[in-house]
């Protein structure tokens, strides 16, 4: 029988694909349709199955291999689409777009780097999680607040209350990565024992 770590048919696997797979969807919604409430509410479902298929994962014994790479690349996706998406359409400040973009692409760049070097795949921290987490209940709340609803104004201080924090958590985790990535550099470059 395969390791549990060698299935590829998972629940959390689908809810990546899925979650991969919608994205176009909330930037047709957000861009051409530039409805803006529904895009944050697409955005915000999207967000949420990041952590269902984490609980998953782990409360039913589906963690995987193919699990493990593809729950970040979609993350990233989501997290980049949603930043470029809500700056393009005038929801989310360009500076903000900047910040978050220089993370993801050198969190990204450095794991696609790692891995054509060899080096083993560096675990997610908790800090990265709980960043995207508070910037997936931000940028939807942008996007609400964007819309011209009555409320737009709760929203757009809600957005800021959970953006800063989340900030925080992304970049701590960017900078916790740098020691693990030192460390999965110094593993691809030990010669292989016979």
């Amino acid at each position: 029988m395969a390791d549990s770590a060698d299935r590829v048919l998972t629940v959390p696997n689908a809810l990546s694909v899925v979650r991969l797979l919608c994205v176009p969807v909330f930037a047709w919604v957000l861009l051409g349709r530039h409805a803006y409430l529904a895009a944050g509410s697409i955005l915000a479902a999207l967000g949420a199955t990041d952590w269902v298929d984490g609980y998953v994962a782990r409360h039913f014994d589906q963690v995987s291999t193919l699990g493990k790479v593809l729950d970040p690349v979609a993350d990233r996706v989501l997290v980049a689409t949603a930043v470029v998406a809500g700056t393009v359409s005038g929801a989310i400040p360009v500076w903000l777009c900047v910040v978050v973009g220089v993370r993801e692409a050198a969190v990204s760049g450095a794991v696609a780097l790692l891995g054509a070097l060899g080096a083993p795949r560096i675990d997610v921290v908790w800090a990265g999680k709980a960043g995207t987490l508070a910037l997936m209940f931000a940028f939807p709340l942008f996007l609400a607040g964007h819309s011209g609803a009555s409320w737009h104004g709760v929203t757009e201080v809600l957005a800021w209350l959970f953006c800063i924090p989340g900030l925080v958590l992304a970049w701590t985790a960017a900078a916790a990565y740098v020691p693990a990535a030192r460390r999965a550099y110094a593993q691809a470059r030990l010669p292989a024992v016979p």
